[in-house]
């Protein structure tokens, strides 16, 4: 998927590497739920947080904004369960046709937790995937026989 960075996720990425010292692939200006979301590369995301989450904080105050961070990964499960963390993915189901993927998580529980208050987390799963592999995500759903 071709994606196109403007002026602002350009400036918050220079923000990010200069606060952090480590590198984002993308940034996504969510104004929904007011937040950035950066995709670090993979390896360095203990830099981007930082120690206790220091660097976190320190960002957010420089952009005002609440900032959320997701590794990214090669492999499409992978970088699913890195945004649904720390819902565990069992697997994932996609439809060519419709570009509609279906995800099953491990337990009840989880799905609130993929979900996220007042659906933050699957928005941002949603944005995520839709620029980064052209998929659409459907449903959340439980992993049958779980109580």
């Amino acid at each position: 998927m071709e994606r196109n960075l403007g002026f602002k996720e350009r400036r918050y990425i220079e923000e990010l590497r200069i606060l952090t010292k480590s590198t984002a692939l993308d940034c996504l200006i969510d104004d929904k739920f007011d937040r950035i979301i950066y995709v670090i590369k993979a390896g360095d995301m203990g830099y981007a947080i930082g120690k206790k989450g220091d660097n976190i904080r320190r960002l957010q105050g420089v952009t005002g904004r609440k900032v959320e961070m997701v590794e990214f990964a090669e492999e499409l499960q992978e970088f699913l369960a890195n945004i649904f963390k720390p819902a565990q993915i069992l697997r994932f189901s996609c439809d060519d046709q419709s570009k509609k993927m279906n995800i099953v998580v491990s337990d009840k529980n989880d799905v609130g937790i993929a979900i996220g208050k007042g659906g933050c987390t699957i928005e941002k799963a949603r944005l995520l995937i839709r620029r980064f592999y052209g998929y659409e995500i459907g449903e959340v759903f439980p992993e049958e026989g779980t109580v």
